[in-house]
């Protein structure tokens, strides 16, 4: 009979392990921006930055870790300048496509 796992004891899921290439950087921050949640795209950015470390994102993009740790908390409202500069410092940029095709 095989043993019975509990739920307590699974390790909890970290989505930054998963992010280990600006390829996959890129694809969790689309999927984010397609679901248009504000917030959640600076948690997203969050995370992405945290799977390449937080003091390198800093140091590339011109913010103390401070201030990216604030901007990219959850339910954070950072400006898109701040998101622009996370993003070059992630090697991934946001880019605007058609709604509807012809």
């Amino acid at each position: 009979m095989p043993k019975k796992i509990s739920i307590a004891d699974l390790p909890d899921f970290d989505m930054a392990k998963q992010l280990s290439s600006e390829e996959d950087i890129a694809a969790y921050v689309t999927m984010v921006i397609e679901d248009g949640d504000a917030a959640e795209l600076a948690h997203a950015l969050g995370v992405a930055a945290k799977a390449r470390g937080m003091s390198e994102i800093a140091q590339a993009s011109g913010l103390t870790r401070e201030a990216l740790y604030k901007a990219l908390k959850p339910n954070a409202k950072p400006r898109f300048d701040t998101i622009n500069r996370v993003c070059a410092a992630l090697g991934v940029r946001l880019v605007a496509k058609p709604v509807h095709t012809r």
